[in-house]
């Protein structure tokens, strides 16, 4: 990111997706947007272990033939 852009963006607190505990989220934050490598850690491995999932029973998309 430039100096320019760095310089544009405004700095604000958010929730981390991991722990919900408030953390900057700002290019000074390296792991942003959780707060901590374990939090940024923890969340790439619930993806890898493919905990993240649409339910079983979802409806089937009436945009999208079969």
């Amino acid at each position: 990111m430039s100096d320019r852009a760095t310089e544009s963006f405004e700095s604000r607190t958010v929730r981390c997706p991991g722990c919900e505990g408030r953390t900057l989220y700002s290019p000074r934050n390296p792991f942003r947007p959780f707060c901590s490598a374990r939090c940024k850690g923890l969340d790439l491995g619930a993806w890898a272990q493919e905990s993240f999932r649409l339910p079983e029973d979802s409806p089937p998309d009436p945009t999208h033939p079969e």
